[in-house]
């Protein structure tokens, strides 16, 4: 997806608590919504906002020691703040710097929208998908 103007460089962003702190370089991609029941036990919602982070883009500037993880026995690592909870990152458990981070944790506008949905057909009951025109997959993006 095309990317807003006047999106700060580079992004920063954070826990709720403000804690944790990071900056991220250069533009985010592959920005999503995703709907499978991991995600919406982990943030207490119907879809998680998420976009993929460039290989070494990420710097941790405050509270990394307060990073904890939950390592599902298959999928991505789940990354969040110890003190406050707040869901911050996605990181493939065979290589660290594939990650993820949550839209919400962006200080302002993270500069990409969520360019499709997946996970569907795992969506939550109580809350429709919006008619966004966003294609939307079963399950995983093929590819």
């Amino acid at each position: 997806m095309s990317e807003p103007a006047g999106r700060a460089t580079p992004l920063t962003g954070g826990c709720l608590c403000g804690a944790v702190r990071f900056e991220i370089e250069g533009p985010l991609h592959d920005a999503r919504y995703c709907h499978c029941a991991r995600c919406q036990r982990r943030t207490g919602t119907a879809a998680s906002a998420n976009a993929s982070v460039e290989r070494g883009a990420l710097t941790m500037l405050e509270g990394a020691d307060l990073l904890r993880a939950y390592r599902p026995p298959d999928g991505y690592e789940k990354l969040f703040c110890a003190d406050c909870g707040s869901a911050l990152f996605s990181r493939g458990r065979d290589d660290p710097e594939d990650l993820s981070v949550r839209l919400g944790s962006i200080d302002g506008d993270p500069g990409v929208r969520p360019g499709f949905r997946q996970f569907v057909e795992s969506a939550a009951p109580w809350e429709a998908i919006p008619d966004d025109g966003l294609p939307r997959h079963q399950g995983p993006r093929p590819g």
